[in-house]
């Protein structure tokens, strides 16, 4: 895995910065990726994948890339300072069943509060908006949650 800073932009008070990713599996599999910051917000401009990544992995991948971009742009976070102290805190959160019990205890909650059910999840998981709804999507595929559309 590496990250590099792959140029930057100065432009009045703000300054607008690319880094480019890399991650090489032991089984030969390959991802490059090219995000950009600025504004306050981190996109992903390109992502190359020997083999084809999947939506699900997409999801984890854009999770990987907010992360290690929030790490990277840390003042003094050289390429001998970075490891696992710039990373974001987040709560322990329990997988499988018990986590998807929990995510729709949240969500059921905002809801009778009259809050925004996603928002709710994201703070009790310290998760993505991307990795909520995934969270979500799971707790309805197991029975927990309504649908989210009514089939006709």
């Amino acid at each position: 895995m590496s990250v590099r800073p792959a140029w930057e932009v100065r432009e009045n008070e703000g300054t607008t910065r690319w880094f480019e990713f890399r991650l090489v599996f032991g089984d030969g599999a390959r991802i490059d990726a090219l995000a950009v910051v600025g504004g306050g917000c981190v996109c992903v401009e390109e992502v190359r994948a020997q083999p084809a990544l999947s939506l699900d992995d997409l999801a984890v991948l854009a999770d990987w890339v907010e992360d290690s971009v929030a790490e990277a742009c840390e003042p003094g976070a050289g390429p001998d300072a970075r490891g696992g102290q710039g990373r974001r805190a987040r709560p322990a959160w329990p997988r499988g069943q018990e986590g998807s019990q929990l995510v729709a205890r949240e969500y059921r909650a905002a809801q009778r509060e009259g809050a925004d059910p996603v928002l709710a999840v994201m703070g009790a998981t310290g998760h993505s908006r991307r990795a909520s709804l995934r969270l979500i999507g799971q707790a309805r595929d197991a029975g927990l949650l309504s649908p989210r559309r009514a089939r006709r």
